[in-house]
């Protein structure tokens, strides 16, 4: 774990930033509009990120607290995240948009200030101070993903995308063990061509299984933002197979995933 979070922190200020820059023009209609992510509009994806920061900064302040709010929110099932959604559906953009702003700059404040060796609870695992950094920075990119395609903005890819899919790859065990599947013991080799043109590479050589092609598209599949069918990756093996069918980066019950755009396209004709 670094000792040093600055890094990871500045990751964070500009993909907060880069959701802020997506939100600053949108008019009071805009914020109704429905995004990719079923039944959610641009409202409800900032309510999500704003309210789960509020409650990271918990998870730092004061543990005791968060383990029994989550408990309680979680007691009701597990549809938590649209039931947080529907709640604040009363407020409006103005008000959303400072509450997002008000919540990440809190959040950052509290990151900073956190012995980086402190383990932090969380829905899933507990987890270090750097891997929640990153959760957010994957939780950020995604839901600002949805609102970007909402608006048919497009985003350059930056280096960002590292924490993604680095995060994305971490969670391979959590993926199977939400699907009530056995955790592969299988190694898997995965070779993204960053924005930059480096290539990033986890798993060893000599594996077998393999998930190649742009970190971009890897990214969107593990977020299940895009279906693998529309993206470039080129996945060899049954395990890598299986596990891009029903890989994901966050933490909850299985994410439905999104349909391939032909079938979506099939379903507007």
């Amino acid at each position: 774990m670094p000792a040093d979070l600055k890094p990871l922190l500045d990751d964070l200020a500009a993909e907060s930033a880069a959701v802020g820059a997506l939100l600053d023009p949108l008019a009071p209609a805009d914020w109704g509009r429905p995004t990719p992510a079923a039944g959610w509009t641009i409202a409800d994806q900032v309510t999500h990120l704003a309210y789960f920061d509020d409650v990271t900064l918990l998870s730092i302040t004061d543990p005791d607290q968060f383990r029994r709010d989550a408990e309680a929110l979680a007691s009701d099932g597990d549809d938590y995240p649209d039931r947080v959604a529907a709640a604040h559906r009363h407020l409006d953009g103005d008000t959303l948009r400072t509450w997002f702003r008000t919540a990440r700059r809190g959040l950052l404040d509290g990151y900073a200030r956190c012995d980086p060796a402190t383990r932090l609870p969380w829905f899933g695992p507990d987890m270090g101070v750097a891997s929640s950094v990153t959760a957010r920075i994957m939780e950020t990119w995604a839901h600002g993903q949805d609102i970007a395609d909402t608006l048919g903005a497009e985003r350059p890819p930056t280096g960002r995308l590292r924490h993604v899919a680095h995060i994305g790859i971490r969670a391979l065990p959590y993926s199977y063990l939400v699907n009530g599947l056995p955790v592969p013991t299988d190694p898997i080799r995965v070779e993204l061509t960053a924005p930059d043109g480096q290539t990033w590479i986890w798993g060893p050589a000599e594996a077998v299984d393999r998930v190649t092609g742009p970190a971009l598209d890897f990214c969107l599949a593990v977020t299940q933002r895009r279906h693998r069918a529309d993206t470039g990756l080129v996945v060899t093996g049954p395990v890598a197979t299986q596990w891009m069918t029903i890989a994901q980066a966050f933490a909850g019950p299985p994410g439905p995933g999104r349909p391939p755009a032909a079938e979506t396209a099939a379903e507007r004709s």
